[in-house]
């Protein structure tokens, strides 16, 4: 697996990785906001992707910063690299690639009731990456509760 900045040609691969998890997160893949959101990113060199040869994305991530703030904009693994490094991989590579000095990252994720925060497995993930759930966020856009979760970097 080879973590690297996404390219122009990524952009159907980040599409395939929405379709998978639009039942969690709500509309993506026929969202023009989406799309500009994805194509912003890379064009401003701040997504990443996890490629296998032969395998098509793994997984891809959007990153922004307002120093000392970073943000996890966009964070997903394909359903069949699950469990296996990929999402640690993305986000070892975005903190030392984007994350310049002392500060934080901050991601919202699902809230502690949502179906997805369980089936996702996404809270356990950045609990193990060293984040702590903090306040509660504005619900996502299929409605259900978000929270944000933080990370200081020294």
């Amino acid at each position: 697996m080879i973590v690297r900045l996404a390219r122009e040609q990524d952009f159907p691969g980040f599409l395939g990785l929405a379709a998978q998890v639009e039942h969690w997160f709500g509309p993506m893949v026929e969202d023009p906001g989406f799309h500009s959101a994805v194509d912003r990113h890379i064009r401003r060199s701040a997504a990443l992707v996890a490629v296998s040869s032969g395998s098509g994305l793994l997984g891809g991530l959007l990153f922004g910063a307002k120093p000392p703030i970073h943000h996890v904009h966009w964070l997903v693994v394909s359903e069949r690299a699950r469990g296996k490094g990929v999402g640690g991989a993305l986000m070892a590579d975005a903190t030392r690639r984007f994350v310049p000095g002392p500060g934080s990252i901050e991601v919202v994720t699902f809230g502690a009731d949502h179906p997805g925060a369980v089936a996702s497995g996404a809270r356990a993930f950045y609990e193990r990456l060293g984040f702590t759930p903090a306040e509660a966020t504005a619900p996502g856009p299929e409605g259900g509760s978000r929270q944000i979760y933080r990370r200081a970097v020294t």
